[in-house]
């Protein structure tokens, strides 16, 4: 499992020109799935998130209730070794990594977490303020 997350100052994803989710000052965290991950790479990546101390006075989103935008992201296992056009081999089917994306926001309530999502599968447009600028890849 991959993750970028981001500081932001504000964050939305949209589908078809309708927000789907929307935050302030929070993280954006884009989410890959590889075929290998299950119930130990969802624990450990949304615990990560929700405790990494990346936000402003070096305190975590837990610790300033901020707010999540998690957004499903297969291109994060783009292989570009060779040639010109990327394979997504390594990245999880839809069919195995929604649940998985799901249950990371899930995982992420249960910390206590308030999350907003973009819409699996759909072609989104992620509009972005990034503070700092802060962009961390997590990767299990």
């Amino acid at each position: 499992m991959r993750a970028v997350v981001q500081t932001v100052s504000e964050a939305e994803v949209t589908v078809q020109g309708t927000a789907v989710g929307a935050i302030g000052e929070g993280l954006l965290v884009l989410l890959g799935v590889t075929h290998a991950d299950g119930d130990g790479e969802v624990r450990w990546i949304a615990e990560k998130i929700w405790h990494l101390r990346i936000m402003r006075d070096e305190r975590s989103a837990s610790e300033l209730d901020a707010p999540i935008l998690l957004v499903s992201q297969f291109t994060l296992y783009a292989d570009t070794r060779k040639g010109r056009r990327p394979s997504w081999n390594a990245a999880a089917p839809g069919p195995a990594a929604e649940p998985l994306v799901d249950a990371v926001a899930a995982h992420l309530r249960g910390l206590g977490a308030r999350v907003e999502t973009g819409k699996f599968g759909a072609m989104m447009e992620v509009r972005s303020v990034n503070v700092g600028p802060n962009t961390i890849l997590l990767e299990r």
